[in-house]
């Protein structure tokens, strides 16, 4: 019985013998308890879980690392582009990146599908073989393009004036034009680019924050709690890295400011007032 009371003496003092060694040092400590509050729930302890102590912002460790990964901007990504030069001003103009989007044939004009090559190109496919009556057919040959100049022009002119006309009067016709887009859809591309560099930041940001700024780490009991001691006097942020802690229907990160001072405990509580609340369906 007498040594489960001086155990018990022992662990309570804890804290307090790291405040004194640290008072002792001239270094501080935190005293950190977190706890999650699901909807609907009790606050339930967040058990055996990570935090990091850094002497810089999480959330400024990750712009710091994106600045060394910067993604070229919507208009540099489209002149970067392999398509026609009418395609690369008709994005940029039209803010779209999806061509295979289902609502495409709205955002098409006629001037649209006559003068951008992508596109003629795809009105002429969706509408060819037979599936579209009285589609104008092109009369010109390529053999008439040095033989016959003159004829070559002339009858590609009436093919052109004539499409014109039948777009014009079947605007129904551009209706399944973004199912021929598939092969020069730049969304997919930007799609790749956008998650390439997404996995590469969450995979940098821990390790750069953990090399460059951390000043302690540690992980909470049952109760939820962890004592940081032997902290030099300043600010500093307890941070979980990205990681969402969870309890019920709630995830929560954090990325809290402290401020220790020497030879003093500084109380902490995480909770949902200072956490981040992270959808489910995007927690990592």
């Amino acid at each position: 019985m007498r040594l489960s009371l001086r155990v018990l003496v022992a662990l309570g003092a804890a804290p307090f013998l790291a405040v004194l060694l640290a008072a002792q040092a001239g270094t501080g400590a935190i005293d950190l308890t977190a706890r999650i509050t699901p909807t609907a729930a009790r606050p339930e302890p967040v058990r055996q879980f990570a935090f990091f102590v850094l002497t810089k912002s999480y959330a400024d460790v990750v712009k710091e690392v994106e600045g060394q990964d910067v993604l070229p901007s919507r208009d540099q990504f489209i002149d970067s582009l392999k398509v026609s030069p009418e395609l690369r001003a008709w994005l940029k103009a039209h803010g779209v990146l999806d061509l295979t989007s289902t609502d495409l044939d709205k955002a098409l004009t006629t001037d649209d599908i006559m003068n951008v090559p992508e596109f003629f190109a795809a009105y002429q496919r969706s509408n060819s073989g037979g599936v579209t009556k009285g589609l104008p057919l092109p009369k010109y040959r390529d053999s008439d393009k040095e033989a016959n100049p003159e004829k070559y022009q002339k009858q590609k002119e009436e093919f052109l004036a004539a499409t014109r006309k039948f777009i014009e009067t079947h605007p129904s016709t551009v209706q399944g034009i973004e199912l021929e887009l598939t092969a020069v859809n730049p969304k997919v591309t930007w799609d790749a680019m956008q998650f390439t560099h997404k996995s590469k930041i969450v995979q940098l940001a821990p390790e750069t924050a953990q090399v460059k700024y951390l000043a302690a780490k540690g992980e909470t009991d049952l109760d939820g709690h962890v004592l940081f001691a032997g902290l030099r006097p300043g600010v500093y942020w307890v941070t979980t890295l990205g990681a969402d802690a969870t309890a019920g229907d709630r995830h929560l990160l954090w990325d809290v400011r402290v401020t220790v001072q020497a030879g003093q405990s500084t109380h902490l509580e995480l909770s949902n007032l200072n956490g981040t609340d992270v959808p489910k369906s995007i927690a990592p």
